[in-house]
């Protein structure tokens, strides 16, 4: 939540100006109060997102404060801060369920680190609760799709959710498994707990065991309190690790006993805590190479591919591809407050032809452009992304789709460009053993122009490898 609203409370100007202007350079909202005893009319008026208050205060104190917060909002995370810090104010804060709890003076990482943890958190249970809002029968079974490959997807879903099997959601990039795995949750006896995302290509080892795991206090530089990791906020949920393919050997060994024992032991600690959560992965790689080739663990493989689902691409479900653009045409008009434009039948030829190397994901982000350019309420084959109109001269060049669309003389223009510079950057490559510097130099444009002709030019087209 990079455009979280924080309220901070504090009777002390200085430290109010002090952590709004830093909070401010990170992109956040940022709201102050010196008077504790207004914090329920305030707190109406900014409806924040992370409540930052002082321990000791003329008036009413930050236990005070947490008390009336928990009272108002208990999904709203309070960061208590305080100079008078001792071990049993902390654990009297954290048990009667502040979030964290800083002791000053804390460095501008240590507020930043606490205030972004607690602002996803926020995120996190807020989408669930739109989420829930917002799924029903009919999204789930005919909005979302209803060619007959993403109909044995949906049939799968509706069968396993119920269970407690873990699952394993494979496919391309852009295929939805995010979506599907929220599904899963949706559909299951754990939806009223947190369903917990996790992106495992995102986090390194040291930050990942902890966010997994959790903390002690003292387990590192900065961890001040005790904290419970990502499996424990989850415990009777449901929780996602994405991008499972990239997490290493030594994590994917903690994981496997974690899993197998239904326990962690947090970065730091002595004892094990106990969970219960369903586990969902995702990967975009072939994990049965991977476990060949040494590089994912084949227990930890078995123990999640538990029930494996393949999403289908989008070339695979063609049939779902007039609901899904007219669904993210509705979307994106909406967010922006226009009317739905109509896209024009040479339009949708070329759509239909297009392969959508990008899939679902593609396809949002092609028709949220298309209304945020929409000038006229018609979208035309002009007004398409260069990449698609790229694909189709690629795909009538090949011999794919010929005689559906006369070129007139800007696409003949375009289909001799493209076939120039394909052919010019092969041989320039070629002559070169793939250096782009050296052939930047023989080209005489900076190697920054050479890669944004290759990414434009040869990117999808069977390029071959290039060297800096």
């Amino acid at each position: 939540m990079s455009k979280a609203t924080v309220l901070v409370i504090d009777d002390e100007e200085e430290i109010r100006e002090n952590i709004e202007r830093l909070l401010a350079s990170e992109g956040y909202n940022c709201r102050t109060l010196g008077d504790p005893t207004r914090f329920r009319q305030v707190r109406t008026e900014v409806n924040p997102d992370v409540l930052i208050t002082d321990l000791r205060m003329p008036g009413a104190d930050g236990m005070t404060i947490l008390a009336a917060a928990r009272a108002d909002d208990p999904t709203l995370p309070v960061i208590l801060i305080t100079g008078f810090a001792s071990l049993s104010s902390a654990v009297e804060a954290m048990q009667e369920g502040a979030f964290d709890y800083l002791a000053k003076p804390f460095t501008a990482e240590q507020l930043f680190a606490a205030v972004d943890r607690a602002a996803r958190h926020r995120g996190l249970i807020v989408e669930n609760q739109e989420l829930k809002a917002q799924i029903s029968h009919e999204r789930f079974g005919t909005v979302a799709g209803s060619s007959a490959a993403f109909s044995r997807i949906l049939d799968q879903v509706r069968r396993v959710a119920p269970t407690d099997a873990n699952v394993l959601l494979t496919g391309e990039s852009g295929t939805g498994k995010e979506i599907i795995a929220r599904l899963l949750h949706d559909r299951s006896h754990r939806s009223k707990a947190l369903f917990m995302p996790v992106d495992c290509a995102a986090l390194p080892d040291g930050l990942m065991e902890s966010e997994l795991f959790g903390h002690e206090r003292g387990a590192f530089t900065g961890a001040i309190t005790r904290r419970q990791g990502l499996f424990k906020e989850a415990d009777g949920g449901t929780i996602f690790l994405d991008e499972i393919g990239e997490m290493s050997m030594p994590m994917q060994s903690k994981l496997l006993r974690a899993l197998e024992q239904r326990e962690v032991r947090p970065v730091g600690g002595s004892s094990l805590v106990d969970f219960n959560v369903r586990v969902v992965a995702a990967t975009n790689v072939d994990l049965e190479s991977a476990v060949a080739d040494g590089a994912f663990r084949e227990d930890l493989y078995y123990r999640l591919n538990v029930v494996q689902l393949r999403l289908p691409p989008l070339r695979e479900r063609r049939d779902d591809l007039p609901v899904l653009s007219s669904l993210f045409l509705k979307e994106a008009a909406s967010a922006a407050g226009r009317e739905v434009p109509m896209i024009t039948p040479e339009a949708w030829s070329l759509l239909e032809r297009y392969p959508w190397p990008g899939n679902i994901r593609e396809l949002r982000n092609v028709m949220h452009r298309m209304v945020a350019l929409d000038a006229d309420g018609h979208i035309r084959m002009s007004d398409l992304p260069s990449q698609l109109r790229r694909g189709d001269v690629r795909a009538r060049s090949n011999g794919n789709g010929a005689g559906h669309l006369p070129l007139d003389y800007n696409q003949a223009k375009e289909e001799a460009t493209y076939r120039f510079m394909l052919d010019y950057l092969d041989q320039l490559l070629d002559a070169h053993d793939g250096n782009v510097s050296q052939a930047a130099r023989t080209a005489g444009v900076s190697r920054r122009t050479l890669h944004r002709w290759l990414a434009e030019y040869r990117e999808g087209n069977g390029s071959t490898h290039v060297a800096e």
